[in-house]
């Protein structure tokens, strides 16, 4: 098993900052529009997932010899209406633009990459849990 670790610290209000083992950060925001300077955590799902299969199908569509000449995922995510305002659905929308590859292998390469090779993906499914601690200054 491989455990990761990332740090998420406030730096104002509405201001948060990721930041991995390895010093890469992430900056978010809760603002508004026309405030808002960063994707907030549920964006940062929507490009998580997205991400993670477009790396896969990418790489799928390569080793097939095929030509990508652009590639990109719309990814829309319907929330709940109420507190929280959990994702009820995400749809991703794949397009690939190539000479060479077929509708048919690229829709496989894509229930691949989602449904079998993407950890975004099948850690929606997984449990969450929790732990608290407060600390004092002394």
């Amino acid at each position: 098993m491989s455990k990761r670790n990332v740090t998420v610290r406030m730096k104002a209000d509405y201001e948060y900052e990721a930041s991995n083992l390895q010093g890469n950060v992430v900056q978010m925001d809760m603002y508004d529009a026309p405030e808002k300077k960063a994707q907030s955590p549920m964006d940062l799902l929507l490009s998580a997932l997205g991400g993670c299969s477009a790396v896969d199908a990418v790489s799928m569509m390569k080793k097939k010899r095929k030509t990508v000449e652009d590639f990109f995922i719309e990814v829309e995510g319907d929330r709940n209406d109420g507190i929280p305002a959990f994702y009820k659905s995400i749809h991703l929308h794949f397009v690939l633009v190539s000479p060479d590859a077929k509708e048919e292998e690229f829709a496989k390469v894509v229930a691949l990459s989602v449904e079998k090779y993407c950890s975004v993906a099948s850690s929606l499914n997984s449990k969450v849990t929790h732990s608290s601690e407060v600390r004092k200054i002394a």
